[in-house]
């Protein structure tokens, strides 16, 4: 499969793109700066350019097959900057008739599926008092891809590790078979399994050891 990955040179991404060549996937990494991705490979394609850009986010999906979404906010990152750029996702899947779409987020985005006990409660209420706007965009992410009418996937984390893979994990929601952290490694590992399984269509599992 032909798979565009967005937020590719982040701390996630790299190990994304590592694996989905490793699975024999083309890969179009979109990134800000190509010197940072600090991979190469016959498979795989580089488009720069902002996740904020309708034109340049178009260019990367054109003819792409699948979408992963693992962007990451900086210290620099604008307001509102994962949901306007999960917008521009979306308009370019929805333009060019690409289906599959997985994103990754925190736990802090919810489920209805979730039971949060008070420990669940007072993360989530600590981050909309420290980081509230951060929090809210990535709500306001999750909203949009689902209202997309697309085939997606809202992977959601705890704490992420710079650990190595195990291809072992527990998948659950918030308060049911759910832990405290899992190697970024394991999410991409989750996330590539999500671009041609059912088993979590539509949904918000939370991924954790």
């Amino acid at each position: 499969m032909k798979l565009a990955v967005f937020g590719a040179t982040g701390r996630t991404g790299r190990p994304l793109v590592e694996q989905a060549l490793e699975r024999g996937h083309e890969v179009v990494a979109f990134v800000r700066d190509p010197s940072k991705l600090g991979v190469d490979h016959g498979r795989l394609a580089v488009t720069e350019g902002d996740v904020t850009d309708p034109a340049a986010v178009d260019r990367a999906v054109a003819g792409a097959d699948a979408v992963l979404s693992v962007i990451g906010r900086g210290k620099d990152s604008p307001e509102g900057m994962q949901t306007a750029a999960t917008e521009n996702i979306v308009a370019a899947m929805q333009k060019h008739g690409v289906r599959r779409l997985v994103s990754l987020t925190g736990a802090g985005v919810r489920d209805p599926r979730d039971e949060p006990k008070l420990f669940d409660r007072g993360i989530t209420a600590l981050l909309r008092l420290l980081q509230r706007e951060v929090l809210e965009d990535a709500e306001g992410h999750a909203r949009v891809i689902e209202k997309s009418g697309l085939d997606w996937v809202v992977v959601r984390g705890p704490m992420l590790t710079e650990g190595e893979k195990k291809g072992a994990y527990r998948v659950g929601y918030v308060g049911k078979n759910s832990g405290t952290r899992i190697s970024r490694a394991d999410v991409a590992d989750f996330m590539l399994r999500q671009v041609e399984d059912d088993t979590y269509l539509q949904q918000k599992p939370m991924i954790s050891y």
